[in-house]
């Protein structure tokens, strides 16, 4: 996912985003980010101690032996500046005291309190934090400063204080946003991925109750002449071979409707009517029906031998074509669509549903994509493919390939 950007996030973030690809048991290993971060944090802390240290040297109210203590604690102040990432609560808290006794150490100390907020929850940089601000106005009435008043100095000193927790905070809040992103983006895949195969799961549903309608009539006439034929053993032969004839042909038609019933995807085919199912045939009257609903449609046909076209195969034909212009319908209306369709035996059937991109903004429609995910899997199931897609010029396209011959 981060693949040559890795080095531009924290690790702390990385092994939230990724926590797969982190070493179990082992902290994170510094990004070359972290080691710009880790630098630039110390060389921030040793100027600043640079600083302090000429302004304890050239205060005549610090004794030489308290200012060579101060300038020794803020060096080893600067240098623990590298473990802030391991221990950044225990070395803010360290700094408390540090502070009441080195001035060096300003810059290492408001560093501390700069990667707790970064790192640790507001209360307890609010701890940390509230501690140091309130011990300000003791140490600068100890050691005030020969150049700056009294209340200027400590004014200064607090505001500086709150930057750093106010840039710490900042930089927490931007991490937790990219969590929180990804999360929501990790849940927006799953719920999709659900919704996927709740389809393909109420498609297959689809197929076990068509099974049933279909073969129950077939199963039925084989029952009643091979029990007429066990109960009447003594029957003429014409009748005898009239029944097996008819029992005969019946499997014959069972097998052959069970073969498309697999082979073809029908999910609402059924009505009430007894209408029979639409084949490729109909593409006309579905082509004049989306015209007098006010869609502009172009139908291109380029079949062999239309009439040639096995009903199954037209069948899924004519349910991808209502699907596209039900889909340009609702997603670009007001386009003008092309429905295209070509083939012959041995070369397959190829229908394809293209409309540009629409004018202005449409609303979104809930639920899309249900549909394409059915006609996908109806299209495998008959041994052909569909795929589905924006085109070049922000159009959309879907075409399938089915299989004849």
């Amino acid at each position: 996912m981060f693949a040559g950007r890795r080095w531009l996030l924290p690790s702390a973030v990385l092994e939230e985003l990724d926590p797969d690809a982190g070493r179990p048991g082992r902290r994170p290993r510094r990004t070359a980010r972290d080691w710009l971060v880790d630098f630039s944090c110390f060389a921030v802390a040793v100027i600043v101690g640079l600083v302090g240290a000429d302004s304890v040297s050239g205060n005549p109210q610090v004794p030489a032996g308290l200012a060579e203590l101060d300038q020794l604690v803020g060096a080893l102040a600067c240098a623990a500046v590298w473990l802030r990432r391991r221990w950044p609560l225990g070395l803010a808290v360290a700094t408390i005291p540090v502070s009441l006794i080195s001035e060096t150490a300003g810059g290492a100390c408001m560093i501390a309190v700069f990667t707790l907020a970064v790192h640790r929850p507001f209360r307890y940089v609010a701890w940390v934090a509230g501690i140091s601000v309130a011990l300000m106005p003791f140490f600068y009435w100890a050691r005030p400063d020969p150049e700056l008043p009294y209340v200027v100095t400590v004014v200064l000193a607090v505001l500086l204080t709150a930057a750093a927790v106010g840039w710490g905070m900042f930089a927490r809040s931007q991490r937790r946003l990219m969590l929180s992103l990804r999360d929501r983006a990790r849940r927006a895949e799953t719920e999709a991925r659900l919704r996927a195969e709740q389809a393909q799961q109420l498609a297959r549903e689809a197929i076990a109750r068509e099974m049933h309608d279909v073969l129950a009539h077939r199963l039925t006439l084989l029952s009643v002449h091979a029990g007429a034929l066990e109960f009447r053993p003594d029957a003429p032969r014409e009748e005898v071979a009239r029944a097996a004839g008819v029992i005969r042909e019946s499997a014959h038609e069972a097998l052959q409707d069970l073969r498309e019933i697999i082979g073809v995807l029908r999910a609402g085919d059924q009505d009430d009517t007894g209408r029979p199912q639409p084949t490729l045939a109909a593409l006309d009257a579905l082509v004049a029906e989306s015209r007098e609903a006010g869609m502009k449609v172009t139908l291109a046909t380029r079949v062999t031998d239309p009439a040639a076209v096995p009903a199954s195969v037209g069948r899924t034909a004519y349910r991808i074509a209502q699907e596209g212009l039900t889909n340009a319908r609702k997603h670009a209306p007001g386009t003008e669509v092309t429905v295209s369709v070509e083939g012959g035996p041995g070369d397959g059937l190829t229908v394809a549903v293209r409309n540009p991109a629409p004018e202005g903004e449409v609303t979104p429609v809930p639920g899309s994509g249900q549909g394409l995910i059915g006609l996908t899997e109806r299209a495998t199931l008959t041994g052909g493919s569909l795929e589905h897609g924006a085109t070049a010029d922000g159009g959309f396209e879907v075409r399938a390939w089915l299989p004849w011959g």
